[in-house]
């Protein structure tokens, strides 16, 4: 009898486990939700498009030539760029990404003209993304608005190409 309740239990602790003292974050994703800024960017926005991923969905902002200067940060609410209020998004919270200019500094000429200011690209039914939005351009500045399921972590970085232009990618997580 004594021999039956050793196997029992030691089959019961076999099948439950050592408990984890630190549950492994989503997809290891090690990312915060603080603003983000780099510098160095003249080179004007081009286009603007998304992607979706196994762990977060991706904005990409494409530019024609290479720099750097970027900020990204959770707003209660994304401010257009050089007129009253804020961005109509949808989404439990709002990143404000302000890069370079949508139009080229030495000749004025557009750059970047979305057919829909209200909807750059179509994150219908994504898993984290709500909305993406223009707030316009303005002495060098442009203010685009990420409507977002909730502030999840975030991580940006910028890569070279193709060719001698430039990218800046916005990674937000499904999850924490």
């Amino acid at each position: 009898m004594a021999l039956v309740a050793v196997l029992v239990t030691a089959a019961v602790v076999g099948l439950v486990g050592p408990a984890s003292a630190e549950a492994a974050p989503f997809c290891g994703i090690r990312w915060g939700s603080l603003d983000k800024a780099g510098s160095g960017y003249v080179a004007p926005l081009v286009n603007v498009r998304a992607g979706q991923h196994t762990c977060y969905d991706r904005l990409v902002l494409d530019f024609a030539g290479t720099g750097g200067s970027y900020r990204v940060r959770y707003v209660s609410g994304v401010p257009y760029q050089a007129k009253d209020g804020t961005i109509p998004l949808r989404g439990g919270a709002f990143l404000e990404i302000v890069v370079g200019p949508s139009y080229d500094p030495e000749t004025g000429a557009t750059t970047y003209d979305p057919a829909n200011e209200e909807e750059l690209v179509n994150v219908s039914g994504w898993r984290t993304f709500r909305q993406v939005a223009y707030g316009g351009s303005f002495e060098g500045a442009t203010t685009i608005g990420l409507g977002v399921r909730a502030r999840l972590p975030y991580r940006v970085f910028t890569l070279a190409g193709p060719g001698t232009n430039s990218r800046l990618v916005i990674d937000v997580a499904h999850r924490w």
